[in-house]
């Protein structure tokens, strides 16, 4: 941020690298919807559906790893 007369001054969207974040945004939203799709295919998870949804959707990229690594049940 850049600061002007005390205050902060956010940065315009023409200042932001897109080079970085455009990876981050697809490789986000497929692990979000990876780990959407698995959930509702499993038959059985380590706590309810509905509190697995809310991790994936709210803990952004976390959350989907979370469900990957701790949240499905052994086959």
């Amino acid at each position: 941020m850049k600061k002007k007369e005390g205050m902060y001054v956010h940065f315009s969207i023409d200042e932001v690298n897109w080079n970085v974040i455009a990876p981050l945004v697809v490789l986000s939203l497929i692990l979000l919807f990876t780990a959407l799709i698995s959930l509702y295919k499993a038959e059985e998870t380590k706590g309810p559906k509905w509190m697995w949804v809310l991790i994936i959707i709210f803990m952004q990229m976390i959350g989907p790893i979370v469900y990957f690594v701790i949240g499905r049940k052994d086959r």
